[in-house]
């Protein structure tokens, strides 16, 4: 799982994309087409055209990580349909957990004293 913060600027592009393109490839195309400067760690949020993967590409400073999450049963349950809906990190984490931000809502457990 991966840590997304509140803080975390988020560009989450709607349409499908060729998922063939690696690090390089949605760098340009971020550059390019979404004419976005991808060294601002931006996450950029991406997904396939059947909708079982999504990738996130973010720069941290001294690299790029290029993230993948397939999943393993089903397709996406929710993915914005226009540019006007804004995704913030708690509405990503769900979908990245396949499922559907209006019927879903942030749950937490707390944990034992002996763990922290």
């Amino acid at each position: 799982m991966i840590q997304i913060a509140p803080q975390h600027q988020l560009f989450v592009f709607v349409r499908p994309i060729d998922f063939r393109r690696g690090i390089d490839g949605l760098v340009g195309f971020c550059r390019t087409t979404l004419e976005q400067n991808p060294f601002t760690g931006t996450l950029f949020v991406f997904r396939n055209k059947r909708g079982t993967t999504i990738k996130i590409l973010v720069y941290d400073g001294t690299g790029f990580w290029l993230m993948q999450k397939r999943f393993s049963r089903g397709v996406l349950q929710y993915w914005p349909t226009s540019v006007q809906e804004k995704v913030c990190a708690t509405t990503l984490m769900i979908i990245l957990n396949q499922g559907e931000p209006g019927t879903m809502h942030a749950s937490w457990r707390q944990l034992p004293s002996s763990a922290l």
